[in-house]
């Protein structure tokens, strides 16, 4: 088995075969890797060895501990990070999903499940949006290309937004609001699709300023399952 220590108070090529030479003489040890860059030692042990063992056995000046990954705790705090601040996003779906699915609980229709859903999706989306509506077209024009070239579409989009919710919940020109939301979020979605290859650190304005949503794979998703929808309702 192999195990990998940090190891303090090396300062020179002496110290590493100081440290080197003591940990062999353990009993149980096969064999001692210490590397004086990151002040570490792999250790090749023919059977468990406590770290007590392994620290009288080295001279007062050397310290011996488990050995901590801090760039693995940092990775853990940046998805632990990032999932707190997509849970809004995440708890939104889920309500959404939860009430088109007990709408038609009784008389199960998938078509008509997802017509509420779609609605629900639209109106409240456009909701967060329409509480900063003059800072939301300049986020939404960093990932979207239309919104780019054309900026008073971004000063449109939530109009845009709540016009189709009311239309799938209304059940009115259900082909236009398919159609529709194909297009727009098409275009939407190629431009998350862009900045996310691009690694681009931006904030995702799907549900406005309000929320500090950073731009992740949830803004594609959220995207792909709106025209996934669309998709299957139009060729249906």
């Amino acid at each position: 088995m192999k195990q990998t220590y940090s190891i303090s108070g090396m300062t020179c090529g002496g110290c590493v075969a100081a440290v080197t030479d003591s940990l062999m003489k353990v009993n149980g040890v096969e064999e001692a890797e210490v590397d004086l860059a990151s002040s570490s030692a792999h250790i090749t042990m023919g059977h468990p060895i406590s770290l007590s063992s392994l620290k009288n056995a080295l001279p007062d000046k050397y310290g011996i501990t488990e050995y901590f990954d801090v760039s693995q705790e940092i990775g853990m705090q940046e998805a632990k990070s990032k999932w707190q601040q997509l849970r809004p996003l995440f708890l939104i779906f889920a309500y959404l999903f939860g009430a088109s699915i007990l709408l038609h609980l009784k008389d199960w229709n998938t078509n008509e499940a997802m017509l509420d859903f779609m609605g629900l999706f639209y109106i409240v989306f456009s909701f967060f949006k329409f509480l900063d509506l003059k800072g939301f077209p300049s986020s939404f024009a960093m990932y979207d290309p239309l919104a780019r070239a054309v900026p008073f579409y971004g000063w449109l989009y939530p109009f845009i937004e709540l016009g189709l919710g009311l239309l799938f919940l209304m059940r009115l020109e259900l082909q236009f609001a398919l159609i529709a939301t194909i297009i727009i979020l098409g275009i939407t979605t190629f431009g998350v699709v862009r900045t996310l290859l691009d690694k681009k650190q931006i904030r995702c304005a799907c549900l406005g300023t309000a929320l500090n949503l950073p731009m992740t794979e949830a803004t594609f998703i959220e995207n792909a399952i709106m025209l996934l929808m669309a998709f299957w309702m139009v060729l249906a």
